[in-house]
């Protein structure tokens, strides 16, 4: 299984050229073998207070832009439950405080998925199998 982190989820619909030509391989060998992507709800949350702040722009309104997301048949999203927020506070340090990569990581983990990301922190992180 593979999970997407935030900024991966989002160029893999939008900019996929901004992939790693390796996290692009694996992703288009998934999609081929329809085999759905795993993304945290919580990045939507992200992309979402992005927009907010005016540092993303999307092309619809957030909320349609969720909508249409969602109907990608590639992608499957999984909901930040209470397993995954109690693992997101017991994960081993050390990792950063960011509670949105936090519940990703805890995702992976709960899911027993690769992590594709291309977050330095989360790439060293040795607890979680991530590539990029």
């Amino acid at each position: 299984m593979i999970l997407l982190d935030t900024q991966a989820f989002f160029w893999s619909i939008s900019n996929p050229e901004k992939l790693s030509a390796k996290a692009q391989k694996i992703i288009a060998g998934k999609i081929k073998d329809n085999q759905q992507l795993l993304v945290s709800a919580i990045s939507i949350w992200e992309i979402c207070m992005l927009v907010k702040k005016g540092r993303l722009e999307l092309a619809m309104d957030a909320y349609a832009w969720q909508v249409k997301v969602e109907q990608l048949a590639h992608l499957q999203f999984i909901p930040v439950d209470n397993n995954i927020t109690a693992k997101s506070a017991m994960l081993p340090e050390p990792l950063h405080g960011d509670p949105a990569d936090r519940m990703i990581v805890a995702t992976a983990l709960e899911y027993g998925a690769i992590l594709i990301t291309s977050d330095k922190q989360l790439l060293k992180y040795p607890h979680v199998r991530s590539l990029w």
